[in-house]
């Protein structure tokens, strides 16, 4: 194939390159004649001396690539919502466009942070690799003038909602805010919250949608999720994955800025675990799938204490391994549920694999390991009687409900204890945030 520059994409994209290499040199030179002190303010500033026009258009520089910028971004959203590579490359470089110009204001407030230093430095290469990549892909790939297409917005939006699948969002959140009131000790201040929820939900809605992804010849065998945007192509499967590729990035973000850099690569490492681990790997591969993926919704907790304390240590690890053990008996119901579902689409869950029977056993016997977990922490003199009360309590409710599918079976008890077991990590988190602060 030969490169060209036919679409308008093509020229836009080169553009932009050139508008990015103008504003390299100019920053190069603020950054060696010290221009920067001869022209303060933003986003303008008025030059006291002759160095500082230099100052000024480097300045000018960012607002017209970030333009650009904006301007690719739109285009290939609007017109290359089909190229599994232009629309990913495209999203990942704006993301980290504007990524790198957040890390760098943060670091005025926080001179000497090393861990943002590392961060902009590799940005900075990772943005030209992607910008270079994008000159040379787009050039190659796109061969004529693709017309803008017209969309339902408001499907649209439904859609690209319900690929980060916001009730498991939600479930992880509280998980979340739990670890950051319990290494806290404290209800957390509002900005605390704000930046570590959000970066969390964007970290498990891009791996929700990542996991989409991957699962999308899967889904369209199930009947639980036939439905979803990229197996009933709502979405292209190149929106899908820059969707995810763009949350999961733009959370690093913002953990790193305005939370701490542990925070951030927990996040990071959950998102590797669930979208690699799990979903390319694990799922398909063994009947353990679930048990040992079950670590990628056991490290939200950690991400909160993390945000609160900036350390882990043993009240973080047994958050962690409440959920790793709470996920194996919540999915092995669902899974006894929709056995027909997984038989057909050929995922080796337990019930599939080794019989209903011995599945309702082994949600007894998770069940009970997971209530000695919860017990750890009053043991360990880590949590006080409201937790131990509450626990007790909640656990032997759970526990019944594990015993009645052991011994009852059928898709009406395993059904009830995979929407109680949901509850139940609402409220044992709820009981651990309540006990920290009194």
């Amino acid at each position: 194939m030969r490169y060209s520059l036919q679409s308008s994409f093509s020229k836009y994209v080169f553009v932009l390159f050139f508008a990015v290499v103008a504003l390299t040199v100019a920053g190069r030179i603020v950054t060696l004649t010290g221009a920067e002190a001869f022209c303060k303010g933003w986003p303008l500033c008025a030059p006291t001396a002759p160095a500082g026009w230099m100052k000024l258009a480097h300045m000018s520089l960012v607002g017209v690539a970030s333009i650009l910028m904006l301007g690719v971004f739109r285009k290939a959203w609007r017109e290359q919502r089909n190229q599994r590579v232009i629309l990913p490359l495209t999203t990942i470089l704006t993301v980290m466009f504007f990524g790198q110009a957040l890390v760098g204001a943060v670091q005025v407030t926080q001179p000497g942070a090393g861990h943002l230093i590392l961060l902009h430095r590799l940005t900075t290469w990772a943005l030209w690799i992607a910008l270079l990549l994008l000159v040379y892909v787009s050039g190659l790939l796109i061969r004529a003038e693709t017309p803008p297409e017209t969309f339902d917005k408001k499907q649209r939006a439904k859609d690209f909602f319900a690929l980060s699948k916001p009730l498991i969002v939600g479930l992880l959140l509280i998980t979340t805010y739990g670890g950051l009131v319990v290494g806290g000790k404290q209800w957390p201040s509002f900005s605390l919250t704000l930046w570590t929820l959000l970066g969390g939900a964007l970290a498990a809605g891009g791996s929700s949608a990542l996991n989409q992804y991957i699962d999308r010849e899967l889904d369209r065998k199930m009947q639980r999720t036939a439905r979803r945007p990229l197996a009933e192509g709502r979405l292209t499967d190149a929106e899908g994955l820059a969707f995810g590729l763009g949350l999961s990035l733009v959370s690093y973000y913002i953990l790193a800025c305005f939370v701490n850099s542990l925070a951030a690569l927990l996040s990071l490492a959950g998102i590797v675990y669930y979208v690699i681990l799990y979903s390319l790997w694990l799922k398909k591969a063994t009947v353990q799938n679930i048990v040992i993926g079950g670590g990628a919704g056991a490290i939200p907790p950690m991400v909160g204490y993390a945000a609160a304390t900036g350390v882990l240590d043993w009240t973080a690890w047994i958050l962690f391994a409440i959920i790793f053990m709470w996920t194996p008996p919540h999915f092995w119901a669902l899974a006894i549920v929709r056995m027909k579902d997984y038989e057909k689409a050929g995922v080796p869950m337990m019930p599939v694999v080794r019989g209903e029977l011995e599945t309702r056993k082994q949600i007894f016997v998770y069940t009970i390991e997971l209530v000695i977990v919860t017990l750890l922490l009053p043991l360990l003199n880590l949590a006080g009687t409201v937790y131990l009360v509450s626990s007790l309590v909640l656990g032997g409710a759970l526990l019944y409900a594990a015993w009645a599918v052991w011994k009852q079976g059928g898709n009406k008890v395993a059904w009830r204890m995979y929407k109680w077991s949901s509850t139940y990590l609402v409220f044992i988190f709820l009981a651990i945030m309540v006990d920290a602060v009194l």
